[in-house]
């Protein structure tokens, strides 16, 4: 007995919906950007930016880069964290790091546009005709900024003990280059306000608290190293 076979039956053919046209909002785009350009010319956001600017560009910049060294000793801590938790530092830390040296590069471009300084001594520390002392110190300070960051993108090519060792001494540079950031923004341009101070001190602090933890860390562990090879026969 043969087995009767259904053939699938074709599918009907949906008719295709011919595309509704709607208005675009596009030739109106441009219009409406220049009339809000017009707006904020008008309310002087511009004036107002660059006066943010002339002061907050530093102070963002310190904060950041306060911060970055903050998540940066964080990260080394394995009493306290896991790996996942370090890795985690690790990540906010290098963001960190480079939302500071974007706000270092503002704020030197703002200074040599409203010629609050020169180009050349801006590049070439102690240079500077009226404070050469104190733009000194914040030219340094971004050249061992930079330097940290660059060490800190390529730590894969100090991968040799002695390369290591010359890897923590280049990044240990962040630390005398915050110093001199402090000293600069504090008494390089006009008088702190008093949230500026506020959030120097914090930083010092932060700075401060953080480095006594890590000290007393090691020295912990220098001990105990000490007493677990001191105790085997």
């Amino acid at each position: 007995m043969s087995r009767m076979q259904t053939l699938p039956r074709p599918r009907a053919t949906r008719a295709r919906a011919r595309p509704q046209l709607r208005p675009s909002a596009r030739p109106a785009l441009p219009a409406a950007i220049l009339l809000l350009l017009a707006v904020a010319a008008r309310a002087g956001v511009a004036e107002r930016t660059q006066e943010f600017l002339d002061f907050g560009a530093g102070v963002l910049a310190l904060v950041s880069l306060t911060s970055t060294v903050l998540w940066g000793l964080a990260a080394t801590d394995r009493r306290l964290l896991g790996s996942a938790h370090r890795l985690l530092a690790q990540g906010v830390h290098r963001g960190l790091a480079v939302a500071g040296l974007g706000f270092l590069a503002l704020h030197i471009w703002v200074k040599v546009a409203e010629d609050r300084t020169s180009t050349a001594a801006a590049a070439v520390p102690f240079t500077d005709n009226t404070q050469p002392l104190l733009i000194g110190l914040g030219t340094m300070a971004g050249y061992l900024f930079v330097a940290v960051a660059v060490t800190g993108a390529f730590r894969s090519a100090f991968s040799g003990v002695g390369s290591s060792r010359r890897w923590r001494a280049l990044h240990m540079a962040a630390y005398p280059a915050w110093g001199a950031a402090l000293v600069h923004g504090l008494h390089a341009g006009r008088p702190a306000a008093g949230w500026a101070t506020a959030a120097y001190a914090l930083c010092l602090a932060g700075v401060a608290g953080a480095l006594a933890l890590r000290m007393r860390s090691r020295l912990r562990e220098e001990r105990a190293g000490r007493g677990g090879t001191g105790g085997t026969s």
